[in-house]
C-alpha cells in the first residue's frame, strides 16, 4: 500500500532512541525526509547515521532540549531551511519524574508543564501555519496510557498528558477543514531503554531476576508481553498517511489490552 508519505518532510521530537527513533525510522522507510532532535548530540548523530544507513533517507539531526522554547524554534527553522515546510510532526518528550503530591514543588510542576505540554504546543505553533496554507498536515502526539488509566506515582505525567489530549482534541476541530489532522497515540509498557532500566532497578531492589521483574508487569497485560517500539511506530506512520485523512481528534492506546475501560 502506498501511504503517500514519500517525499514528505517529517519532524520527530526526542528521537535519538526509543519510541521517537522507531517513529523516525518507520517514516523514513516510507520515503519521508526526517528531522530528528534530542539533547545528547553524540547519541543524536549516531541515530542519524544509523537511520541514513538503514533506510537511505535524508536525515537532519538538530541537537535540542524540547523543554526550551528557543531550541524548538531553532529545530523548526533548520528543518524548513533544509527540507521545506514540515508535513508531518510527531510530538514526543521524555516523561516527567515520578512521585507523590507531597513531593512536588512549583518548580517540578513548571518543568513538567514545559516538557510535557508546552513542547507539543510550541512545535505545533512552528509548523501549523504552513500545513494549513498547503492543505495538508499530520500531527501525532506520543502520550501514554496514563491518559486512559492513571498510573500509580506518575502524578505529573497523569496530570499534564491529559492536558495534551484536551489541547489536541480542541485544536483538531479548529484545523480539520484545512486538511490537518491531529491525533494522540498512547503507548503502554514498551521495550525501551527507559523500561529496561526500570526492570533492572526493580530486579535489584526486590531481589528478583530481571525476567521476574518483567513478568510482574506482563502478568497484568492480556497479551502477556511488552510492546515493541516498532508497533507504536507503525500506528504513527499510518496516522501520518494519506489514507488516514478522515481520522482526527482520536486518542488510541497501543498497550496489549492493558487499559481496562471501553475507550
Amino acid at each position: 500500500m502506498d501511504l503517500g508519505i514519500a517525499g514528505k518532510t517529517a519532524l520527530v521530537a526526542a528521537s535519538s532512541k526509543g519510541l521517537g527513533r522507531a517513529a523516525a525510522r518507520c517514516l523514513a522507510e516510507e520515503g519521508a525526509r526526517v528531522v530528528i532532535c534530542a539533547r545528547n548530540e553524540e547519541e543524536l548523530e549516531a541515530a542519524a547515521a544509523s537511520l541514513r544507513s538503514e533506510t537511505g533517507a535524508e536525515v537532519l539531526a538538530v541537537p535540542a532540549d524540547v523543554s526550551v522554547a528557543e531550541d524548538i524554534r531553532r529545530v523548526a527553522a533548520q528543518a524548513r531551511e533544509a527540507f521545506g515546510p514540515v508535513d508531518i510532526l510527531v510530538n514526543n518528550a521524555g516523561g516527567p519524574p515520578p512521585g507523590f503530591f507531597s513531593d512536588m514543588t512549583d518548580a517540578d510542576w513548571q518543568q513538567a508543564h514545559e516538557l510535557t505540554l508546552m513542547s507539543s504546543v510550541r512545535f505545533t505553533r512552528e509548523v501549523l501555519a504552513d500545513m494549513r496554507k498547503r492543505g495538508f498536515g499530520r500531527i501525532i502526539n506520543i502520550t501514554s496510557v496514563s491518559v486512559k488509566q492513571p498510573i500509580d506515582q506518575l502524578l505529573l505525567s497523569n496530570s499534564l498528558r491529559l492536558g495534551v489530549v484536551g489541547w489536541a482534541k480542541t485544536l483538531s476541530n479548529q484545523v480539520a477543514a484545512d486538511g490537518v489532522t491531529i491525533n494522540n497515540v498512547c503507548p503502554g509498557w514498551t521495550r525501551t531503554d527507559r523500561v529496561t532500566g526500570l526492570l533492572e532497578s526493580r530486579s535489584k531492589n526486590e531481589g528478583i531476576s530481571q525476567a521476574g521483574a518483567e513478568r510482574s508487569i506482563t502478568d497484568a497485560i492480556p497479551m502477556q508481553r511488552l510492546g515493541e517500539p516498532e508497533e507504536l511506530a507503525s500506528l504513527i506512520t499510518y496516522l501520518a498517511s494519506r489514507q488516514a485523512a478522515y481520522l482526527t481528534g482520536a486518542t488510541i492506546q497501543v498497550d496489549g489490552g492493558l487499559t481496562a475501560g471501553y475507550s
